[in-house]
């Protein structure tokens, strides 16, 4: 996968959480993401160059498809355990990978599954990312047979 795909990735799980967290509209946070994230330096920190169609169909797809990715997500939780009860930047991570997971068939489930790993590693610890994995293994299976 190019950086640019993953650099897409990462931002698009910060969109949903900042939307998430502040309940910005869809079209002013595409556009503060366009215009002010995405490849630019923020706080001496430079933003790798993101793919923004990409960006732009996981951002808007989880934001479209939400209630039926939630509910995916819940099934495949182990028992007692809720959406709500999960970080919230772990909530938009299997957000965003579920949505890749469901809708786009073009690219292989391994590689969604690996790239999520990776955006996990940004924010957590091994722990973490065994659980994303196990979470996004079980929906690859229920959403791709």
């Amino acid at each position: 996968m190019s950086r640019a795909r993953s650099a897409a990735r990462l931002a698009a799980v910060q969109a949903l959480y900042q939307q998430e967290m502040e309940g910005t509209a869809l079209p002013v946070l595409l556009h503060e993401f366009h215009h002010h994230r995405l490849g630019q330096t923020i706080e001496d920190e430079t933003y790798a160059e993101a793919e923004v169609d990409f960006f732009n169909d996981v951002v808007k797809g989880v934001d479209a498809r939400r209630d039926e990715i939630d509910a995916l997500i819940g099934t495949n939780l182990a028992e007692g355990w809720t959406l709500d009860r999960l970080d919230r930047p772990l909530r938009q991570i299997l957000r965003a990978g579920s949505y890749e997971l469901l809708a786009r068939a073009d690219i292989p489930t391994g590689s969604v599954i690996s790239e999520y790993l990776d955006v996990a590693h940004a924010f957590y610890d091994r722990k973490e990312k065994s659980f994303v994995n196990g979470v996004l293994d079980a929906i690859a299976k229920a959403a791709r047979g």
